[in-house]
């Protein structure tokens, strides 16, 4: 089974969800109209059925191999890869200063989708490709940029982000990997693990981004600087010269993304490998923080992504798999297993989840293009003020559903969706890595609760749940008993959400080891009190058009329909998380070690 970008539902999120319009209207984005971003989708849309779907499952049978210190990926990947770039798809939402686009990053955050849910393990070269980018082009000096930015850009080279050690796992404090000055560079020694990409045969240079510590640095993630390190040097003529001394030793064996190339990477075997200081040293990991929001928002993307592809699978198999006679029908002849009622619970709860899903990532995505746009900067502040109490929700909250998805996919399937001929499972496999990287899903939840809601006392927090407050008011005047229905979900979603955050601020002043140990549940309740209020926008709109006339009254009154199921079905035991989430404290702590 291929993949078909749903284009109608991602049209209507970016207009009438995320608001695409008021992007576009910001200085620097007026090229972005509504015929050009219709062409961007619908060209986006053919490619990822047509050249990036089509490598998924060979991808995972065949997967990428080490031969003789070179990586080979799966057949088809290369090919695909030149395709994508030499259709310009990488420059899209670049600075047009180095050969980008200058597109909203709302309209790459859709088109990311695509590129996800056609391959996850194709769509990671771009995932850190951009990422890369986005550091280079924050804290590079001008030569850097001049020397990497337009070659990355187009795609032609790729990027890595390399972070983590055997030793560090998530705690970067402690990274080994040294690097010591050498007139205009530092020689870099030590080893990378889970590099994703760290080396592949899709493009002729990849560019490292290596944290590692100079001698006298301080102890700490203090003492971490950020190098350049490029598999190939680049003359001062642009072309490359000679082969750097780094070199990918292994690739890890994985439960999923087979086809790519998850790399342990050594660097210095020789003497050194060449790298460039990025900005000042000691500060490598606060700059690697500036493209995490980047970063964790595509893998967000991820876990849409991922769940959008297994729901269309799921959603054909069960229009197609005939088994058991209807419900409460007296006829004994077996229907398609989409007439049954849990049959239809499960296709409607992945549906709605999506849905929420991709409001979300949506809005965050509107969020970091205002906030890097709007003129007036005291409100471009308050904008991203709300992306970074949004990240960590998209991340954790977006690819454990990821996770739920993928699984309810397979159910749907029943035995052959254990089989792996079927696909289903290379879903749930693929999707498992999800919550783990970019930071696990815990550590999110730890950063949404020890740092980003007690950062300003709950403001941030407060302000949102006031503008769910003042939807619902908006409501009212619908007069229409799905909308009013849906209403009533999101004020109690709104109240609840704010008895939480109340909870949160007190707790992680006065007691936060009992904050903490509901912060999953309260990073939960939060996802899914704005996915609801989110796609109740949705739901208002799409009734304000069906009374117009504008648009198909089908699709307009599924969307309606799909938002009342959330509200009724979905969210109310998400926000029994409440309880768990205050009362945990009393008992993670209570046990000794030796206890578990």
């Amino acid at each position: 089974m291929t993949y078909t970008a749903p284009l109608a539902d991602i049209k209507f999120t970016l207009r009438e969800v995320a608001g695409i319009g008021q992007v576009s209207s910001l200085p620097g984005y007026e090229h972005a109209t509504d015929d050009t971003v219709d062409a961007i989708l619908e060209e986006a849309a053919k490619f990822a059925r047509n050249a990036v779907a089509p490598l998924n499952r060979e991808g995972d049978k065949v997967g990428a191999r080490l031969e003789n210190g070179v990586v080979r990926t799966a057949p088809g990947f290369a090919a695909a890869y030149k395709e994508f770039v030499d259709a310009g798809w990488n420059s899209l939402p670049f600075d047009p200063e180095f050969g980008g686009q200058g597109m909203p990053w709302l309209l790459a955050t859709t088109v990311q989708e695509m590129w996800q849910a056609g391959s996850l393990s194709f769509g990671l070269v771009m995932l850190l490709t951009q990422g890369a980018i986005d550091a280079i082009s924050h804290h590079g000096s001008a030569e850097q940029k001049a020397t990497f930015l337009p070659k990355m850009i187009s795609g032609e080279w790729t990027g890595t982000m390399n972070l983590t050690e055997p030793q560090a796992g998530s705690d970067l404090g402690q990274i080994k990997s040294r690097a010591l000055k050498n007139g205009d560079h530092y020689l870099i020694k030590g080893q990378k693990i889970f590099i994703t990409y760290g080396e592949h045969d899709m493009a002729e240079n990849i560019v490292h981004l290596v944290l590692a510590r100079t001698p006298d640095a301080a102890p700490g993630v203090r003492g971490i600087s950020l190098f350049v390190v490029p598999k190939f040097l680049v003359n001062a003529n642009g072309k490359l010269g000679h082969r750097n001394d780094l070199r990918c030793v292994s690739l890890e064996h994985k439960l999923g993304i087979h086809a790519t190339p998850t790399c342990v990477m050594s660097y210095g075997d020789d003497g050194g490998a060449v790298g460039y200081l990025v900005g000042e040293e000691g500060r490598g990991l606060s700059y690697m923080f500036t493209m995490m929001n980047n970063a964790r928002l595509l893998v967000g993307i991820q876990g849409l992504a991922i769940a959008e592809r297994a729901y269309q699978q799921a959603a054909d198999f069960a229009r197609v798999r005939v088994q058991s006679k209807e419900d409460g029908s007296a006829d004994p002849k077996p229907v398609a297993i989409v007439k049954h009622a849990d049959v239809r619970r499960t296709l409607m709860t992945m549906r709605a989840k999506i849905e929420a899903m991709r409001a979300l990532g949506y809005y965050v995505a509107a969020g970091i293009d205002k906030a890097l746009k709007l003129p007036d900067r005291d409100t471009a502040r308050t904008v991203q003020d709300r992306v970074d109490l949004l990240i960590p929700i998209m991340k954790a909250w977006s690819t454990d559903l990821g996770n739920e998805i993928a699984s309810m996919g397979l159910q749907i399937h029943g035995g052959m969706g254990f089989i792996e001929e079927t696909g289903a499972a290379q879903h749930l496999r693929d999707a498992r890595i999800l919550p783990i990287y970019e930071g696990t899903n815990g550590i999110q939840a730890r950063d949404l609760v020890g740092r980003k809601v007690p950062k300003d006392d709950g403001e941030a927090m407060r302000r949102l749940i006031d503008e769910i407050r003042a939807l619902s008011n908006e409501m009212e005047k619908a007069q229409n008993e799905h909308i009013a229905a849906i209403r009533s979900g999101i004020i109690t979603a709104a109240d609840v959400l704010g008895n939480a955050t109340e909870w949160i601020v007190k707790s992680a002043k006065a007691d936060p080891q009992s904050a903490l140990a509901g912060s999953t549940p309260y990073l939960n309740l939060a996802g899914t009190a704005i996915g609801g209020w989110l796609l109740a926008k949705g739901a208002l709109a799409a009734h304000s058009k069906l009374l117009s006339g504008d648009g198909d009254p089908a699709f307009l009154e599924a969307k309606i329909i799909t938002a009342r199921f959330f509200v009724e079905v979905i969210l109310p035991p998400e926000l029994a998380r409440i309880g768990p989430l205050k009362d945990a404290g009393r008992t993670v702590f209570s046990l000794a070690e030796s206890q578990f």
